[in-house]
């Protein structure tokens, strides 16, 4: 198959790509390779594809027609996997109007563009934070939505009713893929899991927000890429997936983890519980493992020891 990747040069979208081709796909990567990092940490996630047989990088962003048109030229798409967004909850809180731009009407001009060249098969990263406060532990593809705490929340619930929308208009094959905190190699440098090992291992102060005992459920990226794959090969009717390890740890335990791993203890500025922010993140994966055969395997122990060792080795910034 020929499979489209927005945001392809991301953490999440290199490995996908990766994947891809090494299952013996061809990959389209559309990426805009914007500031919200370091444009270069994206351009050597894809260093290890770029010469190779079957890729294409179209540099451009998914609001942009004729961007997304360059994407569908040549040899047809089989399979839209669209993870480009503008990502993160508290930087939401401060730009609104543009995580709108960019997650909503970005994904409403990439389903029309499906629509205009007969693609019709689609896989929609949503995210956890859908879920909201939700009090009913662990949260279920069947909870309400209705209630998110932040703007990118808003917007992810929002591309999610965009896409059946389409399914329901035009038979569009869509799976939304709710992805709970995801991490490992490559991860964004200012999420929580990266950010604490390179602060730690600096000996630099980190900042912990609330109590700690908030809690989370960590995802090891090589659990995501094998739900991924499996609903590329299940990919039929409007579904949505919750793609989670399925147990949770506190934050307090996560910094001690880092901790031991590394030999250093950490250096702690605790700061209210910010807005936007959730309790607790718990994904019933019931469904993926009933529909998909969906079976994480990396528990956050060892995602830890393997992220750390990439960091290390990397020496990584």
């Amino acid at each position: 198959m020929n499979i489209l990747v927005t945001g392809g040069a991301g953490f999440i979208g290199s490995h996908v790509i990766e994947q891809l081709l090494a299952n013996g796909h061809t990959a389209v990567c559309i990426d805009n390779f914007d500031d919200f990092y370091d444009p270069n940490v994206k351009r050597r996630n894809l260093e290890t594809v770029l010469q190779r047989e079957g890729f294409r990088l179209v540099e451009g962003d998914i609001r942009d027609q004729s961007a997304l048109e360059q994407c569908f030229s040549g040899k047809p798409v089989d399979v839209v996997i669209h993870l480009a967004a503008r990502a993160g909850v508290r930087p939401s809180l401060l730009q609104p109007e543009l995580y709108y731009d960019v997650n909503v009407m970005g994904t409403l001009r990439l389903l029309e563009m499906m629509h205009k060249h007969d693609v019709s098969r689609l896989l929609f990263a949503s995210s956890s934070s859908v879920y909201g406060n939700n009090r009913k532990i662990p949260f279920s593809e069947t909870d309400s939505v209705d209630n998110p705490i932040s703007p990118y929340a808003a917007s992810k619930k929002a591309g999610e009713l965009l896409c059946h929308t389409y399914h329901h208009l035009y038979g569009f094959d869509i799976h939304c893929m709710r992805f709970f905190t995801v991490y490992g190699p490559r991860q964004r440098p200012e999420m929580a899991i990266h950010e604490f090992v390179k602060k730690i291992t600096r000996e630099e102060p980190i900042v912990l927000y609330g109590d700690g005992t908030s809690l989370r459920d960590y995802t090891y990226i090589s659990d995501i890429l094998d739900g991924i794959m499996k609903s590329v090969d299940n990919l039929e009717g409007y579904e949505i997936f919750n793609l989670g390890e399925s147990r949770t740890i506190a934050l307090s335990e996560l910094v001690a983890t880092i901790e031991n791993v590394v030999v250093k203890k950490a250096i702690i500025q605790r700061q209210p519980m910010q807005p936007g922010d959730v309790q607790v993140t718990f994904a019933d994966i019931t469904k993926a493992k009933r529909i998909l055969g969906y079976q994480p395997c990396c528990s956050v122990e060892s995602g830890l020891e393997k992220f750390i060792e990439w960091f290390q080795k990397t020496n990584h910034i």
